[in-house]
C-alpha cells in the first residue's frame, strides 16, 4: 500500500488519498491521471490492468485499487 500511495502523491500531490475515498466520481483523477496510475501500477508491482479492471469501482479510492492489485499479483 506504501507504494501505491507514493505513486498517487506523485501524480496528485495536492491531494490526500487517505481522506479522499470517491477520486473518479468526485474528478480528482481524471483520464490523464488514470492513464499514468495504471502504467505506474503496471510497472512498480507487475500486474497487467487490462480494459475490463477500469471499472470506477476499482479506482475510487487507494484502498480498492489496491484490493485490485493484491488480486491481479494473485492471478500471476
Amino acid at each position: 500500500m506504501e507504494e501505491l500511495m507514493k505513486i498517487l502523491k506523485e501524480l496528485r500531490p495536492e491531494v490526500d488519498f487517505e481522506k479522499e475515498d470517491k477520486l473518479i466520481d468526485n474528478g480528482v483523477l481524471d483520464s490523464f491521471d488514470l492513464v499514468a496510475l495504471v502504467g505506474e501500477i503496471n510497472e512498480v508491482f507487475g500486474v497487467e490492468v487490462e480494459f475490463e479492471d477500469m471499472e470506477p469501482e476499482n479506482f475510487n479510492s487507494a484502498k480498492s485499487m489496491y484490493a485490485m492489485i493484491e488480486r491481479l499479483e494473485n492471478e500471476v
